[in-house]
């Protein structure tokens, strides 16, 4: 479960990486508490804020990953976390000070989604280059654990702070805890690392990425089902604010609780997913599906404590479809591609979310949080049956339910040349 822990380089990654992601799950919690109080608990500036922060992917991430092909992946990531820790720097000091205001925290979450645009690709491509190919899905995995060990800590900390001494301060925290993983990444040994060739500057190099995703129709259809999910079904953060505190009437220290129990949840998929050598498309589209149908229930979770319940195994179900897709996409593409590809991905992944955060935040002031919720979790399920579908056609690959007989699912491919008559 732990062997890339044995990479010197990976293990300084990561001990950083659990002490900043930490830090930054505090900022998170924050920062929507922050906004929640500014705007007198306004559902559309929770989706705003979230917007802003991730619009820079949807508009400038190809760019991003085409300079992460380009360039040293260490140093880039040396830039953007030291930029992180500044923009953590200056909010804190706003808010510490009581000068804060709603079009302040929008403007941070905006340049904190630009550096976001290089920062993103270059993490997560820079994980192969520590570990090198056999271990890339293990050290996924403990990626994805680290950064969900964060998010267990990060909230449960970050409510009983801003209960007692306010969210200005916990900004601050956040930019102090940058420190652990700029240390790491400075003494690390570059002479250890499966460092990739760079691709050389040349014109349309954008275009070609482009050109090489639409050329596999299996990453298409991935990307699809991804940005529906993510539009429309990963906005959980911020529903569970307006959930603990528009539906159950509950503070800061009960959305802290709520959002770690989503974590603890995703801590125990990731260090599932470490334990597997490779990853596998059905595991892709099982986490998806099950990630919906526990969004659909947890909207009709008749308390806090039960929807509280509802969120671990969501959780799971989350970080099991978001390990295995990353891994899919990053050893299933050429190497020089890798940037430019996983920055499609993550376009998708986090790009989606300025379009999908208003469009739910209009859901839960009109209707209601519960609907918003309920309808996350129904695109979801809708989109990840139909992509399967589709990718079992392609495939050759049929599936039958049988639930009264064993085996429960059976599972068959016909031969290539037939499916793809078919």
């Amino acid at each position: 479960m732990f062997r890339s822990l044995t990479v010197r380089n990976y293990r300084l990654f990561a001990m950083g990486q659990v002490v900043s992601n930490t830090g930054t799950w505090m900022q998170r919690i924050a920062q929507d508490w922050l906004v929640l109080q500014l705007s007198g608990g306004s559902g559309m500036a929770l989706g705003v804020t979230t917007a802003l922060q991730f619009l820079p992917m949807l508009l400038f991430g190809l760019w991003g990953g085409t300079l992460v092909d380009r360039m040293s992946k260490r140093r880039l990531l040396i830039a953007t976390q030291a930029t992180m820790g500044v923009l953590a720097l200056g909010l804190g000091v706003i808010a510490t000070a009581g000068a804060a205001q709603v079009w302040h925290v929008y403007l941070f979450a905006f340049a904190l989604g630009m550096v976001t645009v290089v920062d993103n690709p270059a993490r997560q491509t820079f994980v192969v280059e520590m570990v090198g190919r056999d271990d890339l899905p293990n050290a996924i995995a403990l990626n994805s654990a680290s950064f969900q060990l964060g998010r267990v800590a990060g909230p449960a900390v970050a409510g009983l702070l801003i209960a007692v001494i306010g969210s200005g301060p916990v900004f601050l925290i956040n930019a102090l805890s940058f420190i652990a993983v700029l240390t790491g990444l400075w003494m690390m040994r570059p002479g250890e690392l499966h460092v990739t060739e760079p691709a050389p500057r040349t014109k349309g190099q954008i275009r070609e990425g482009l050109r090489y995703i639409r050329g596999r129709p299996d990453l298409m259809l991935l990307l699809l089902m991804t940005a529906f999910l993510q539009m429309f079904g990963a906005n959980v953060q911020n529903q569970i604010a307006l959930m603990t505190n528009n539906v159950f009437q509950a503070g800061a220290g009960a959305f802290g609780v709520a959002a770690a129990a989503i974590a603890v949840g995703a801590l125990a998929g990731a260090l599932l997913a470490a334990r597997r050598d490779r990853p596998r498309l059905r595991t892709v589209l099982a986490g998806a599906f099950v990630f919906g149908a526990l969004e659909i229930a947890s909207a009709a979770a008749p308390g806090y404590l039960p929807f509280v319940l509802v969120l671990v195994p969501m959780g799971v179900a989350f970080l099991t479809f978001n390990t295995a897709m990353n891994a899919t996409f990053q050893l299933g593409v050429d190497p020089q591609m890798r940037g430019r590809v996983m920055s499609m991905y993550m376009l998708v992944f986090l790009g989606m979310a300025p379009i999908g955060a208003p469009i739910v935040g209009f859901l839960a002031d009109t209707f209601g949080p519960q609907v918003s919720l309920a309808t996350g979790g129904v695109v979801t399920v809708v989109v990840t049956a139909l992509v399967a579908v589709l990718l079992g056609r392609r495939l050759g690959v049929s599936l039958r339910v049988t639930p009264l007989r064993r085996p429960f699912v059976e599972i068959t491919r016909r031969p290539l040349a037939e499916a793809e008559e078919s």
